[in-house]
């Protein structure tokens, strides 16, 4: 993409604006957004190059753009997702209906095994194909960065075939993009009885593979009852620290399984999920550099308890939020959306949300120094709103399209 050089006039309020880089938002300084009122915003080849009153606005030759009274906020970063994959899985929705749970469709060779069956199916060419247009989707619903997993391969050909489509993701798109090695996301049926064998393949295979062809940017885990156990995902995590991947690791999903205290032993840039969390996993939490992800969208999708959030501001934690797009338990990257749930559900304010899909959601992928805030320097990945009344009308408009324009590096999308 050619980089955009723009002057955006008639800007209601600025949202998330900052002179300097800006610290992660813990705690109470979460409910902490600068916002500017009745502003302009100077783009220049791709990057914010200033802001302020409108009245002051600099004289410019070059493309402007009316905001018409719009807000315009640092675009969301979407920090787990499972973009790539072969097919949706709305017959397990129909069964969740019917009473099953995740576990026992798991069991019968559902969920994760399913995917990777159908993925496995499917050319490079083609998975490139259909991880394309969701990307499309999920850019033009605000998302200005994103991490995707692998996971639905569970084999070498097709956990490395899932990585070369995200490389290739990041070759075609002019947002960033990081991916993580997933493939301890379930034990194929094969290695149902044998855990050893598969971690070797993992570890023996696998790695050095994707480590030779520069193929990641982290190394996950499922430690969870019924999928990888702490003693697992240890092994894994020590094995992919060898080859410089840093560890993100799902956890506490269902249960408290244990995989907080080996995340931050393996100095974890984040854990997600956390659903089952205790006082004594937030205080382990809040001793670390440790990021928790929280995942609102797979909570209201399966109905479960969602992730004690406020609990976790109170101790001072510098929460996180993310969309969990995956076709088993979040099918949708809507961020808009992942903004009123965290609001409805998690009980958050506006500017805790908007801080944790932005701000802190870049230093988790660690790209706080491109994107997060409207910041001097940073890239023009933008949402400009419709004309609302307030920041507030955003997750209260649940279900309505509040958008007017996405922009990456200065130029729209939308």
């Amino acid at each position: 993409m050619a980089s955009g050089s723009l002057l955006i006039r008639n800007i209601k309020q600025l949202v998330g604006v900052s002179k300097e880089y800006p610290e992660l938002k813990k705690g109470a300084d979460l409910n902490k957004l600068p916002c500017l009122d009745q502003c302009y915003l100077q783009i220049e080849n791709g990057k914010i190059k200033s802001f302020g009153p409108d009245s002051q606005a600099p004289e410019y030759s070059g493309e402007q753009l009316d905001a018409k009274n719009g807000l315009v906020l640092p675009a969301f970063v979407d920090c787990h997702t499972h973009l790539v994959f072969a097919e949706w899985r709305e017959r397990e929705f129909n069964d969740r209906i019917h009473g099953l749970t995740y576990q026992e469709i798991a069991s019968r060779g559902g969920g994760i095994l399913n995917s990777a069956r159908k993925l496995g199916l499917l050319s490079e060419e083609a998975l490139y194909e259909r991880a394309a247009i969701r990307l499309q989707a999920a850019i033009e619903c605000g998302t200005g960065a994103i991490e995707i997993k692998s996971g639905y391969g569970l084999n070498p050909e097709n956990e490395l075939k899932i990585l070369r489509v995200i490389k290739k993701l990041k070759e075609n798109f002019s947002i960033p993009i990081k991916a993580s090695f997933l493939a301890a996301h379930a034990y194929p049926l094969e290695f149902r009885e044998n855990h050893p064998a598969y971690i070797r393949q993992i570890t023996e295979v696998m790695l050095p593979q994707l480590a030779a062809e520069g193929l990641a940017d982290y190394c996950d885990v499922f430690c969870e009852q019924n999928f990888f156990s702490t003693e697992e995902t240890d092994q894994i995590l020590e094995a992919a620290s060898k080859y410089q991947l840093k560890a993100r690791i799902h956890t506490n999903q269902f249960t408290n399984s244990g995989g907080i205290e080996i995340a931050i032993r393996h100095q974890a840039v984040s854990v997600d999920h956390l659903e089952v969390c205790n006082s004594e996993e937030i205080e382990l939490l809040k001793n670390s550099n440790t990021l928790p992800v929280l995942l609102p969208g797979a909570a209201f999708f399966m109905n479960q308890e969602h992730a004690p959030a406020r609990k976790m501001i109170e101790a001072g934690l510098p929460i996180v939020l993310a969309s969990d797009f995956n076709p088993g338990t979040c099918p949708s990257s809507n961020m808009p959306f992942i903004l009123s749930l965290a609001c409805i559900q998690l009980r958050l304010s506006p500017e805790e949300a908007l801080n944790a899909m932005t701000l802190n959601a870049a230093y988790s992928l660690e790209i706080q120094d491109q994107l997060g805030s409207i910041t001097p320097g940073k890239l023009a990945n933008l949402i400009i709103t419709k004309p609302v009344s307030s920041l507030a009308f955003l997750p209260y408009s649940f279900g309505s399209n509040w958008i007017d324009r996405v922009l990456i590096q200065g130029q729209a999308i939308i």
